[in-house]
């Protein structure tokens, strides 16, 4: 189980073949890598469910391979499309997928143990690693304290002060399960993948940027930057997890964002004694080596308003409705949610 989804296990993957199982969406939400958050945004999990299987359908129709098979509603052991599940007005919670192996990463002397890894994980297992694409450079953008202009091939001395879109995307690797998650060069990166092509896994993330771009654009939404997670399976590579939703990704509408990140932001400025407190306990983590950084927080996340819930729940179900281009959810229209959104 991830803290705002649960996996399902039908058929358990082996060494030769992949398994089936599936995620069913929850309306628990995360922020900061906290995990399951003490409270819930209604309609969430639908929501995500949607955009991510029309996302994994449009990639299918564009040639890349992934890990999706379909959709299934409460009421049915039948897996369907997504468009079959919403001509029966429901929005899908669950999402049926292939499944392959995720072996133990050991964590000893303070360090991963990656060849321990793949010892276990033979021809058929989930590439431990999150390929990150970037479309613009934020103002509080990673990217920026790791790495300078001139390290991506842009005309500037020092940061400028101001989001910086990009004529090419920037393809980064970062870890996918440590306990902090940790950028990484592309020799680390090589290794860690294993035996899968650490071009194929670029040139992946690069097609699924192009295709969520390209169809957000026609919703006039922004689409900021992302991750793909694959797995790799017989010699071919497969997107895996989930792909382009308002959880995956960044999206803004209008000079607002569409996402997750709105959340995050609000509880920047009404907790910030909490978001100091997770910022703190990552950092001594780090420096004693140790994996579990929440032992050492001291602070825990409080509860939201209603009316910010309610503002939460309206930017996911009126982003997905412009996203797929359809009327899925019961919600004010992408202006006025995105409206309300920047007045919290």
């Amino acid at each position: 189980m991830t803290s705002v989804k649960e996996f399902r296990v039908d058929e358990p993957a082996t060494a030769e073949e992949l398994g089936r199982g599936a995620f069913v969406f929850t309306d628990d939400y995360s922020v900061f890598d906290w995990g399951k958050m003490p409270d819930q945004i209604p309609d969430k999990g639908a929501s995500l469910c949607t955009m991510g299987a029309y996302n994994f359908q449009l990639l299918e129709e564009n040639h890349v391979p992934t890990h999706y098979e379909g959709v299934r509603l409460s009421d049915s052991d039948e897996v369907v499309d997504l468009g079959e599940a919403l001509s029966a007005d429901a929005a899908p919670e669950e999402m049926v997928i292939e499944l392959t192996q995720v072996p133990d990463l050991p964590f000893e002397n303070g360090s991963y143990d990656y060849d321990a890894y793949h010892a276990e994980a033979d021809e058929n297992y989930l590439i431990p690693l999150e390929i990150v694409f970037r479309n613009r450079v934020g103002v509080g953008s990673s990217l920026r304290s790791r790495t300078e202009p001139a390290d991506h091939g842009l005309d500037y001395d020092t940061w400028p002060e101001e989001v910086v879109d990009l004529d090419k995307p920037i393809v980064e690797f970062s870890t996918k399960y440590e306990e902090q998650d940790r950028y990484l060069d592309r020799e680390a990166a090589d290794r860690i993948a294993g035996t899968a092509d650490i071009d194929r896994l670029e040139e992946l993330a690069r097609a699924v940027n192009h295709i969520v771009t390209q169809q957000a654009a026609e919703a006039d939404l922004v689409h900021e930057d992302g991750k793909i997670e694959c797995l790799y399976y017989d010699g071919e590579i497969r997107v895996a997890d989930v792909v382009g939703t308002f959880d995956e990704n960044r999206f803004s509408y209008g000079g607002q964002q569409v996402s997750k990140e709105v959340i995050r932001q609000y509880h920047k400025r009404t907790q910030p004694e909490w978001v100091e407190a997770v910022s703190a306990a990552k950092q001594q983590a780090d420096t004693e080596g140790v994996a579990d950084w929440k032992s050492l927080c001291a602070e825990s996340p409080q509860p939201l308003e209603e009316n910010v819930i309610q503002v939460a729940r309206d930017l996911y179900c009126a982003g997905t409705n412009a996203y797929v281009g359809g009327d899925v959810f019961d919600a004010p229209s992408l202006d006025e949610a995105v409206s309300a959104a920047g007045k919290l």
